[in-house]
């Protein structure tokens, strides 16, 4: 009991960090409130002392002490008005934040820090870490910068995935080449990134749960774990969501980027993250159709015991973008 009530009280400060940095209104109150996000984060993954969870819980400080430290320097230059410096503080801040959110060439320790935690911290990790990172660097867009960042993120965490066979890998490497489109998202508007940042999350809520419910790690156990067929399905399903496949709810923010970076012609720009999601849609295929090659081996009489309709809800979640999607063509 006194464990849980720890870690809903770093959860609520995690939260709270998060909160306060994004509704301040001077850029020291928002660097208070990402070193409070990252102080309680670290003993949500330490929380099992295995020594993976301390590997990522160090690495996490260290990469992001570093960040915050530049994004410090980018505040101090910026009010020294007679400070001449090569660099301006505007890039030191945004280099700071990307650094923080694990967007390429900052994204190293990003897959190393998701191998060693559970999957609980990986969504938090994924999602929730990235809120304040991408609404404070929304107030200095550097655009030469983020579109540099938009085709590195991208093109990273395509090739990234492919020769992986920890999950939790290919789920980072997925995550930093959605942190390219949701960049692109915010060169057009925030609330077109708000949006996909909203889809995202959840689409990855009903991933990472399928995942968490089989404690599911690696590749190859996805090949001869007893999965019921529901199971494998909505799993599958939701791979294809979260890849952006057509007509799943994960294509329509994709979609609607595609058309507003059209509009404003950027069309190299267009192609080359449209290529590259082919090549992140080419490894989660890789782990789901295996699976279902494999399943002819399985054993009948093995019975699972796992709640369907929650299965089925994830399932559902992805299916949802077929009549919106046709909502939309309509007109």
């Amino acid at each position: 009991m006194l464990i849980n009530l720890s870690n809903f009280i770093f959860l609520m400060t995690l939260i709270s960090g998060t909160i306060i940095s994004i509704s301040s209104s001077s850029w020291l109150g928002m660097w208070i409130g990402i070193e409070m996000n990252l102080l309680s984060f670290i003993p949500l993954m330490n929380k099992n002392k295995t020594p993976y969870e301390t590997e990522s819980s160090m690495k996490y400080f260290l990469v992001q002490a570093m960040a915050s430290i530049i994004f410090l320097m980018g505040i101090l230059t910026s009010e020294m008005n007679n400070f001449s410096m090569s660099i301006q503080p505007s890039y030191l801040i945004s280099t700071a934040l990307l650094m923080k959110m694990g967007a390429a060439p900052f994204h190293f320790w990003f897959p190393g820090v998701m191998e060693g935690i559970d999957w609980v911290n990986c969504f938090i990790l994924m999602t929730w870490q990235k809120l304040a990172p991408f609404i404070l660097i929304s107030y200095k867009l550097m655009n030469n910068m983020i579109i540099s960042t938009i085709f590195l993120s991208t093109f990273i965490g395509s090739i990234g995935g492919l020769n992986q066979n920890s999950l939790r890998k290919i789920m980072a490497y997925s995550s930093i080449s959605h942190l390219g489109w949701m960049l692109s998202a915010m060169l057009i508007s925030n609330n077109m990134w708000l949006m996909y940042f909203l889809i995202y999350m959840l689409l990855n809520l009903a991933m990472i749960f399928l995942f968490h419910s089989q404690d599911t790690f690696y590749l190859s156990q996805s090949f001869f774990i007893k999965y019921k067929p529901l199971m494998k399905f909505s799993m599958m399903i939701s791979m294809m969501s979260l890849a952006g496949l057509p007509p799943f709810l994960g294509f329509l923010p994709k979609w609607i980027v595609i058309q507003n970076l059209m509009l404003n012609e950027m069309y190299i720009m267009t192609l080359f993250m449209v290529m590259t999601t082919l090549l992140t849609l080419y490894f989660y295929m890789r782990v789901m159709f295996s699976s279902f090659m494999f399943m002819n081996q399985e054993l009948k009489w093995i019975s699972n015991e796992n709640n369907s309709s929650i299965t089925s809800i994830s399932m559902m979640l992805s299916i949802a973008g077929i009549p919106i999607l046709s909502y939309f063509m309509s007109y």
